[in-house]
């Protein structure tokens, strides 16, 4: 069975950071490209940003570029997301996702999903 796993959510005040944890298990993990998506009550899902695992690429929201920071652990099976100088409006609940490809597909373009770790800012 293939899962993700993410962890590391929770509570901070705004300027401040989290990092969180995305642990693949089941896949061939250096062919995919995972993304961490958000969401808050009565938004769309909105991804924030991609890593493809084969050659290292990043993508970001527009929103977060300067802030956030992926990676990845292939000896782990893990990526990560740095969140620094987190806002009040980063407030939501973040979602990793997988898919085989070079690139990541929007919210509704990835074939694997994780539950959710909620991410809280206060201001």
């Amino acid at each position: 069975d293939v899962q993700l796993q993410a962890s590391g959510g929770g509570l901070v005040q705004a300027g401040g950071s989290l990092r969180l944890s995305c642990a693949a298990s089941g896949f061939t993990f250096n062919e995919l490209s995972i993304g961490w998506f958000r969401q808050t009550p009565g938004k769309e899902r909105e991804g924030v940003s991609c890593i493809s695992i084969s050659d290292g690429r990043t993508y970001y929201a527009d929103s977060v570029k300067g802030r956030f920071t992926a990676s990845s652990d292939n000896a782990k099976n893990t990526v990560y997301l740095q969140m620094n100088s987190l806002k009040p409006e980063d407030r939501a609940v973040y979602y990793c996702a997988a898919i085989y490809s070079n690139f990541c597909g929007g919210p509704y373009g990835m074939d694997y999903w994780g539950k959710g770790t909620l991410v809280t800012v206060s201001s």
